[in-house]
């Protein structure tokens, strides 16, 4: 039987791009990973576009996310920790359990500017990316793979050809 992966999506204000990342592993790990999302500076407030383009494009009702602050989980165990925005990733704290730490940078949708559809339009595409992300992470065969392959294949799906590519 395959054991459940812990992983922590991190960046600054919780309110879009790690949400993204917890409710599509959520929905595209199958079962295999528990998700999580936090902030360092959470802005208390779920973006109303992450929630819309969940429900729109995914299907997934987010109505229960909330925007938390990472202290929430200072004493969780994690087996990954991913970073998706640079802030997250230059002040992420310790943590315990020594988990895997990937940094999947993304663009932050809530600074788009502009009319309804074309600041949708931009949290949409980092969902995309994000999704993409995902999909070659739940991709990998944990069972097979040692720690060192597992934490270095992670870190590469964070870079942009990566993502764009797919698996080798």
């Amino acid at each position: 039987m395959n054991e459940l992966r812990r992983v922590l999506f991190l960046c600054t204000g919780n309110s879009a791009r790690s949400i993204f990342g917890e409710y599509l592993l959520r929905r595209i790990g199958g079962g295999r990973f528990e998700a999580f999302s936090a902030g360092a500076q959470p802005t208390g407030v779920v973006n109303p576009f992450a929630i819309r383009v969940l429900k729109d494009l995914y299907h997934i009702d987010a109505g229960e996310a909330r925007s938390k602050s990472w202290d929430e989980f200072k004493d969780a165990a994690f087996d990954f920790v991913i970073t998706v925005c640079d802030n997250a990733r230059e002040s992420c704290p310790f943590w315990p359990g020594q988990p895997i730490i990937a940094h999947w940078g993304a663009p932050d949708p809530a600074l788009a500017t502009g009319a309804d559809d074309e600041i949708f339009q931009e949290f949409k595409n980092v969902a995309l990316l994000l999704q993409r992300r995902i999909e070659l992470f739940c991709s990998l065969p944990f069972e097979k793979l040692d720690r060192l392959t597992i934490e270095r294949l992670t870190r590469d799906i964070g870079n942009e050809a990566s993502a764009r590519a797919g698996p080798a």
